[in-house]
């Protein structure tokens, strides 16, 4: 029996090493569907209930996996609804590749069924790479480049082929004028800035007195080397948003989340410092950053063309995080006065002390704060954590403490709702074996989370580790955007946009075979916790909390945070609204065209 195009598009994503396939079907991929069958699901088709969760899916994968993710979708609007989770991993630096079917060669340019400009579609989302297949000869090239380019430049890119390409007998790329021959094998390299470059940053960072750091991504797997340069330098260490998981929160020197979802001890530590060291982070708010004349500064980061354009850097280096450091680590001087460090330190413990005490707090009827904090004490040290956007991305980024060998991410730059639940599903696929945890507001869930549900009821039973818990911020508002037009604008909740309707979650998740609990008071978290991460099946949490607990700003001073824990235990409405005024014109002045 001849080979098919679609026939050996698997047989070499399956030399690439991809196991997984997250896609929908339609008659614009008919033939790779084809495919699939005759090869026995290898690799593995995973079926989601829309495109976008397919991409949305595959970013999961990759960011958990540090594999590339494959996402599979139909000509038309399939290919049209794969967008927001390839912007997704373009906005986070995530390698993906999206393979999209297009009406056959014969009906292009002529307004057929289904018929979009694909290649125009995917120009900026897929910039790096996006190419028709139009010949068999030139499927190899496309597709092996598509892999490389998405790994090496940690990207999105995308292949289109077109029905009837598919279809046909494969013939590979001859030895002959203006064939395009390929291979296969990728080897990595290890860039490390030479010498005079870490000279240069060595005398920076040995001359400054109290040194901050401020780790991103682009860090993960220099934890050591992290450690080794903070201690030396007698450093504190910040985290952006996308970086929560490259150390532990448990370290008294780690001030947490850096930005407006950041940490008290974060803006401290950028407040006071006099000297700053990035590794592998891009945070965009300079306004979160030490004023331009305060700080010199160093940055460390693998990709050039994001050096130096977010802090006026003295030096930027240009190489791989641990390798870097490694070779910095021989020139720095031990800083021998500690109490920089001193002062960091004491800053986090006291912002730990009033985190907890405020997701103590009484609320009606769920304080949300108290979801993640008492998840945090219960958390399995190997546990994949996925927030959403909103406000379960405030208190995932300042309430959960990072410990062991915990994993977590969300839609970062995007920052587009909907991801948490596909993030968890792909996160699943990549390790079977881990408990994944993923932090949905009502919203999101509406949005498509209760969909995915189903896809999470199909494939649980072939996972070796079942547990996948979806926690529901239910308080049938979305929030995030409630507290934006109150604290950034003045204006009250606009119900028409801002309410949404009652779901029963709990029951929705039960309905498919899944566990489920409703929770309706504090006192029931803690159980409701130790059931879930102990189940043998994918499990719910809709906990009813309340819209009207806010998000405190990390640049809210200590005194401000107590004084509003105290006012909500109190019930002082009225100098509850007094602290928030306070804290909102802050927050004005430092967004000033934050919507």
């Amino acid at each position: 029996m001849s080979t098919t195009v679609a026939d050996h598009l698997l047989e070499r994503l399956r030399a690439w090493g991809v196991e997984h396939v997250f896609g929908y079907p339609g008659d614009g991929i008919n033939g790779i569907l084809g495919a699939f069958s005759r090869a026995e699901d290898q690799p593995r088709f995973v079926q989601s209930r829309h495109e976008e969760m397919s991409a949305f899916e595959a970013v999961g994968y990759a960011k958990f996996s540090d594999r590339p993710g494959v996402c599979l979708a139909t000509s038309g609007p399939g290919a049209i609804h794969v967008l927001n989770g390839l912007y997704d991993a373009k906005l986070d630096h995530v390698p993906v590749v999206a393979i999209v079917g297009q009406t056959n060669r014969t009906a292009i340019g002529g307004s057929y069924q289904q018929e979009v400009d694909l290649l125009t579609l995917f120009k900026d989302v897929a910039s790096d790479y996006v190419q028709m297949v139009t010949v068999p000869e030139q499927l190899p090239n496309v597709l092996d480049r598509a892999m490389r380019i998405a790994i090496t430049r940690r990207a999105p890119t995308a292949i289109i082929v077109p029905n009837d390409v598919q279809e046909l007998e494969y013939v590979a790329p001859g030895h002959e004028f203006k064939m395009v021959p390929s291979s296969l094998d990728l080897s990595r390299s290890t860039v490390v800035p030479d010498d005079e470059a870490l000279r240069r940053a060595a005398e920076v960072l040995n001359a400054g007195t109290r040194v901050a750091m401020l780790v991103g991504q682009g860090a993960r797997g220099a934890e050591a080397e992290i450690a080794q340069v903070a201690e030396v330098l007698g450093a504190g260490v910040a985290k952006a948003l996308l970086g929560k998981d490259v150390l532990s929160d448990e370290l008294p020197w780690v001030t947490g989340a850096i930005g407006l979802l950041g940490t008290r001890p974060s803006y401290d530590l950028m407040m006071g410092c006099d000297t700053l060291l990035t590794v592998g982070s891009s945070f965009p708010y300079s306004q979160f950053l030490p004023p331009y004349d305060q700080a010199r500064a160093v940055q460390i980061d693998l990709d050039a063309t994001m050096v130096g354009m977010r802090y006026p850097y003295e030096v930027n280096l240009v190489g791989d995080a641990g390798a870097t450091l490694r070779a910095l680590l021989p020139l720095l001087r031990r800083q021998e006065d500690r109490s920089w460090r001193d002062e960091v330190t004491d800053t986090v413990r006291r912002w730990w002390q009033v985190v907890d005490a405020e997701a103590d707090v009484a609320a009606d009827p769920v304080n949300p704060m108290r979801i993640f904090s008492e998840f945090s004490r219960q958390a399995p040290e190997d546990a994949i954590v996925t927030s959403d956007s909103g406000s379960a991305a405030d208190w995932y980024a300042r309430q959960v403490r990072f410990r062991g060998a915990m994993r977590g991410s969300l839609s970062g730059t995007l920052a587009s709702m909907g991801a948490a639940v596909p993030y968890a599903i792909g996160a699943k696929f990549a390790h079977p074996d881990r408990p994944a945890i993923a932090f949905e507001g009502d919203g999101a869930m509406q949005m498509n989370g209760l969909a995915e549900l189903i896809t999470i009821a199909r494939y649980w039973r072939d996972w070796a580790d079942p547990r996948l818990v979806v926690a529901v911020l239910h308080n049938n508002d979305l929030t995030q955007v409630t507290w934006e037009l109150r604290a950034m604008g003045g204006t009250p909740k606009f119900v028409e946009s801002q309410a949404l309707p009652d779901v029963s979650y709990a029951g929705f998740a039960a309905s498919l075979g899944l566990g489920a609990i409703t929770v309706t008071a504090p006192e029931q978290l803690r159980d409701a916790w130790a059931e879930a991460l102990a189940a043998d099946r994918p499990f719910l949490l809709d906990v009813h909390c309340d819209p009207e607990v806010p998000p405190i700003p990390p640049h809210a001073t200590f005194e401000q945070m107590k004084d509003l824990v105290s006012a909500l235990a109190q019930g002082d409405v009225g100098r509850w609204q007094v602290i928030k005024e306070g804290i909102r014109t802050k927050a004005q002045e430092l967004l000033p065209h934050r919507s």
